[in-house]
């Protein structure tokens, strides 16, 4: 039997260069399942994402999925892609195991947590303030450089990683700290600033955008209180979920988030196509 992938719609193209397409999987022309394909726009049209990847229950276990998988690859290097992407759904574990199989590495993964139990207090000599502008001006531009870094130690070029900070964060905070349902915060241990936070309203939830412990204060649990701080401002806003991104490899981030009941909700794999 052959499965192949047949267009269902024109090849899309948008202004920003940027290209979609859907498609049934087919087996011997017999429609088991649908495909869809674009370019990402956070970072151009040389990395593809899968945005849909579905079989009929029928035709499961058998192989169809890695084969409109492989199929979809071959699309995205026509199209010119380097690079190509796919969200797994935390519950997917079989849709995850296939994607690792194909040779998809993991970058990043959202978490998110239900906000129902008493509002956080801080510690004893722990205290929590805005962002000054001055402190703006400083954690924006270095903020901005790690991200991008983030970005190139998984596998993004630099030129496309330092462009997508450079839109990222102009975009969520284009009028900085007083940016509409955005909180940048400075927290203190008995009046020395020891970390800062940046939180903000993202469909209908809050986000935990940035997270930062001053180099010469880690390890001394104020990770845990900043996290602790952004759900009280998420709480003190009416928001009952919180959701953050964390990179793969920081496990230290990744362990505190899961201790304080924070589970997963997607996977972010990548592929370099050769």
């Amino acid at each position: 039997m052959t499965t192949t992938l047949r267009p269902t719609e024109p090849l899309q193209r948008a202004a920003d260069g940027t290209r979609s397409r859907r498609y049934q999987v087919c087996v011997n022309s017999r429609p088991v399942g649908q495909v869809h394909l674009a370019t990402d726009p956070g970072f151009g049209p040389a990395v593809a994402k899968i945005h849909e990847l579905r079989i009929e229950e029928p035709d499961r276990g058998r192989g169809r999925g890695t084969v409109a998988a492989l199929a979809a690859e071959e699309v995205a290097r026509g199209w010119g892609c380097r690079q190509i992407e796919v969200t797994v759904p935390g519950t997917a574990a079989a849709a995850l195991e296939l994607t690792r199989a194909l040779g998809y590495v993991l970058r990043n993964r959202l978490m998110e947590k239900v906000l129902d139990g008493p509002v956080p207090v801080l510690p004893p000599g722990g205290a929590d303030r805005p962002m000054t502008r001055d402190e703006y001006e400083i954690w924006d531009r270095a903020g901005r450089q790690q991200y991008a870094e983030d970005w190139i130690r998984r596998g993004v070029p630099e030129a496309d990683a330092l462009a997508k900070a450079s839109r990222d964060f102009g975009g969520a905070l284009p009028q900085g700290p007083a940016t509409a349902n955005m909180w940048l915060s400075v927290l203190e241990h008995e009046g020395v600033p020891v970390g800062d936070l940046w939180l903000g309203r993202r469909g209908g939830r809050a986000f935990v955008y940035d997270v930062g412990v001053n180099a010469e204060e880690r390890g001394r649990g104020h990770g845990r209180t900043l996290m602790r701080l952004a759900e009280a401002q998420a709480m003190a806003a009416g928001l009952d979920r919180i959701a953050l991104n964390v990179f793969a490899g920081n496990t230290p981030a990744e362990r505190l988030y899961e201790s304080l009941g924070y589970g997963t909700t997607e996977y972010c794999l990548y592929k370099t196509l050769l």
